[in-house]
């Protein structure tokens, strides 16, 4: 799938996003006559995975004046503390009061991107999928589960999402469809009559029968077309466990359906996802919700460092440009 390019909001090109006093400082350089060309560089509190930055690009196409320049990494890119992720060099007045703009876009988009990584690390080569947009407000869900993929998920649930990294949205069947069709096997099969060839055949298999049990009956209904089951046990009932998983792929090899593949979810984290591992659980694929979709974000910061190539900084800072050869020119 091809990537669409980010949009810009309305609230965010007119400053109504932004902190108020940027908003006053532009206002008052305006009456003083005053648009210095500056360079702002951008570097975070801590090391994680960069992401935001395409979103952040989308904003300064749209701001910058010609004879600016923008140099970034790029995203899904490791950073470290304090390194210099973006560098812009342009008159104050274009790009100054994004700043909240700026970083809020690459601290939150690098959290989620950081989690996801550790996730995708804990499981050693099994695929990741982010389920993280129910725990966030719709307006982010989407750049929440492009962050995901950003940071190495293979995909999300969310269609939006999807489409923003450029995959194809993932996912099984929700509880409501089997809980109102009232039989696991049944909702299976009408899900295989009526979805496109293209999406998996993936059944939940924890409404109503023992995981193991489900698992052979939707799978003997489903005769040869079933993809795989996906094991969600609540944790009234125990969570989804490593001997869990292993029965599950006893029972469907012994009925003669070893090529249906284990998915878990539920309250999935590196520690819990390591587990699985260190268990050497059959699970083919780990979809994570929370713990992505709720990763504290990693503070950015823009530091003025050159008004008018003359070099400047708060006290604590280095005057002038901080070098990274790792940046590349993107305006």
């Amino acid at each position: 799938m091809d990537r669409p390019e980010f949009e810009v909001h309305p609230s965010i090109l007119s400053g109504e996003t932004s902190d108020i006093y940027f908003l006053r400082a532009r206002d008052i350089l305006r009456k003083e006559g005053l648009d210095p060309v500056v360079t702002m560089e951008v570097f975070p509190s801590k090391t994680g995975v960069l992401c935001g930055m395409r979103e952040v690009k989308a904003l300064l196409d749209k701001v910058l004046p010609p004879g600016s320049e923008a140099w970034s990494l790029s995203e899904g890119e490791p950073i470290q503390r304090k390194e210099v992720v973006l560098r812009i060099t342009a008159p104050y007045q274009s790009f100054g009061i994004y700043e909240t703009a700026i970083i809020g876009s690459l601290a939150h988009g690098s959290g989620w991107a950081t989690a996801a990584r550790e996730c995708v690390e804990a499981a050693q080569g099994i695929p990741i999928m982010s389920f993280g947009a129910r725990h966030v407000h719709p307006l982010v869900s989407g750049v929440m589960d492009y962050a995901a993929v950003a940071g190495g998920c293979q995909s999300c649930s969310s269609a939006v999402g999807a489409n923003l990294a450029g995959v194809s949205p993932a996912g099984t069947m929700p509880h409501a469809l089997i809980l109102i069709m009232g039989d696991t096997a049944k909702a299976t099969v009408a899900f295989d009559k009526h979805m496109p060839p293209e999406v998996p055949r993936i059944s939940l298999v924890d409404t109503f029968k023992d995981e193991a049990e489900e698992s052979v009956l939707v799978a003997q209904a489903m005769k040869g077309r079933l993809s795989g089951v996906r094991l969600d046990t609540p944790s009234e009932r125990g969570r989804v466990t490593a001997d869990l998983t292993k029965e599950v792929r006893a029972r469907l090899d012994l009925a003669g359906f070893k090529e249906v593949r284990i998915f878990v979810s539920g309250g999935l984290d590196p520690e819990r996802i390591r587990y699985f591992i260190e268990n050497k659980s059959p699970v083919d694929g780990f979809g994570v919700g929370s713990y992505i979709s709720g990763a504290k974000p990693i503070d950015f910061t823009a530091d003025i460092h050159e008004v008018e190539g003359k070099p400047v900084a708060k006290r604590g800072r280095i005057p002038g440009i901080t070098p990274n050869p790792r940046l590349k020119r993107v305006i």
